[in-house]
């Protein structure tokens, strides 16, 4: 497979017998018929045993009928990351995997042995653009024969693509400031956008003034670089859906905080990841583009690096937003909520069946969660939302759902304007989704990715630096909502 991915994976039952071979198995068959080595060492849970020169056991432990499904299936994304890192370690080019047939009923065979795929690609990811030597640093795992592999070719390439897109996600947000202005991001959203066959609209400064952007204009204040407006439609003529689905993506390139200054280190030195919502949105919709879903998608991504400068928007200035809103600044480095309800407000004119958005919003979502989940608010009717919270567990792209109760509207109202842009000292993550909320007129999903969206450490398939967190999760939503129901 060309593009980023770089692991070649074939399905083949026949492979030469010179490959490393790890067959993937349960522990509860291994319990009888093998030796005592291999007993002693599922007794202590080893992941992956050696059994022989270039011959491994790699072993699922969890219980089916103890554990949600869902749980096993993170499981073999796991378990494939260390198959990755062994092979890497090893200076293994090529590998034979071999599922084994017996462990599970077959389509629940199927899906572990997807997800394994999924986490042996998704480990082999590196960010190497920027290495002298980049041909030290990447994987040494190229291949991948897939024996006993029950699911179909259509099946492996579609997620193939959807990986593509997380790569691609991963890639922008591993990108230093000075290589990616919000124009470059703009332009790397039509070159790949338009090679799937989206159309892509880049608004310049002159255009956003025209539309009375008023947010993203005052952020950009400050910036030596123009902002940029991006519209990405995919509007395939066998849609199933009348109203698009419309994506919205935070797309600030780096954020010092303005003139509300962040502190550092470890606060302004990451900012390169503050435009995570932006990437995301553009890897989801194509990703549908990619496997041609029949889905009208709709991505909107205001962007701009939010700077200290001569003419910098400052703390008590108001805006006045085309809707005629009137917002009050009392924070500058709460800049994210006023480039977004620029794109809430635009996105009015789609009609949308849903609006969608993704934002490396607020500090208050890490402190909540962490880097282990992301923090989710929903005006969807209740059925869809604990379906979207379910497909979070399946991708273990897990959310937490927060409340948005009338009670925090309170706490963004200003004296002097309409809403200010911030609340109280505490519970930040909802009063800024309450911000976003008064300028949503259509059902509505805000997904605060701040703890997800970039690590400072390697876990498991999860590489240092951008995660491509949302990809999977809201790819896989849609196509099960609105394809397979």
């Amino acid at each position: 497979m060309s593009g980023r991915i770089q692991l070649n994976l074939e399905i083949s039952d026949n492979y030469p017998e010179s490959l490393p071979v790890f067959k993937v198995v349960h522990a509860d068959s291994m319990k009888e018929n093998s030796d005592e080595y291999v007993k002693k060492a599922i007794e202590e849970k080893v992941p992956v045993i050696p059994t022989g020169r270039d011959k491994w056991l790699a072993v699922l432990y969890k219980d089916k009928n103890k554990e949600d499904f869902y749980v096993i299936k993170e499981e073999a994304r796991r378990l494939a990351s260390k198959v990755e890192s062994l092979s890497d370690e090893l200076k293994l080019e090529k590998i034979a995997i071999v599922f084994d047939p017996n462990e599970l009923e077959t389509q629940e065979n199927e899906e572990v042995q997807k997800t394994f795929v999924e986490g042996l690609v998704l480990a082999n990811y590196r960010f190497v653009k920027y290495k002298s030597k980049p041909e030290k640093h990447v994987s040494a795992l190229k291949g991948a024969v897939l024996s006993g592999f029950s699911v179909s070719q259509d099946e492996l390439s579609q997620l193939l693509n959807v990986l593509e897109s997380v790569y691609y996600v991963r890639d922008l947000v591993n990108e230093p400031p000075n290589m990616l202005t919000a124009e470059d991001m703009a332009n790397s959203f039509y070159e790949t956008g338009t090679e799937v066959g989206i159309k892509v609209t880049i608004l310049n400064k002159d255009e956003i003034e025209k539309e009375n952007m008023a947010g993203l204009l005052a952020v950009n204040r400050g910036s030596a670089f123009p902002p940029t407006f991006t519209i990405m439609e995919y509007m395939p003529k066998n849609a199933v859906n009348e109203q698009p689905i419309v994506l919205v993506g935070k797309g600030i390139v780096f954020d010092t905080g303005g003139v509300s200054l962040k502190s550092t280190p470890n606060n302004m030195d990451w900012m390169k990841m503050d435009m995570g919502g932006g990437a995301t949105v553009a890897g989801i919709i194509e990703a549908i583009a990619r496997n041609k879903l029949p889905l009208k998608v709709v991505a909107l991504i205001p962007a701009t690096d939010n700077r200290p400068g001569p003419a910098s928007y400052l703390p008590d200035d108001v805006i006045k937003y085309s809707d005629g809103t009137i917002v009050e600044v009392l924070n500058t480095d709460a800049e994210g909520r006023l480039v977004l309800a620029d794109a809430l407000i635009y996105a009015r004119r789609y009609n949308p069946l849903m609006i969608i958005d993704f934002a490396t919003l607020t500090g208050s979502t890490m402190r909540a969660t962490g880097p282990y989940a992301a923090v989710m608010f929903s005006t969807l009717d209740r059925e869809k939302t604990q379906k979207l919270l379910q497909e979070g567990f399946e991708t273990y792209e897990r959310m937490v759902e927060f409340p948005l109760w009338e009670e925090y509207g309170n706490d963004i109202k200003s004296a002097v304007a309409d809403i200010k842009n911030v609340g109280g000292p505490y519970a930040g993550a909802i009063t800024a989704a309450k911000f976003l909320q008064h300028f949503v007129k259509y059902p509505w999903v805000h997904v605060d990715i701040a703890g997800t969206a970039f690590l400072d450490r390697k876990m498991h398939y999860l590489p240092k630096g951008g995660t491509g967190w949302g990809v999977r999760m809201l790819y896989s939503f849609l196509k099960k909502e609105f394809l397979e129901n």
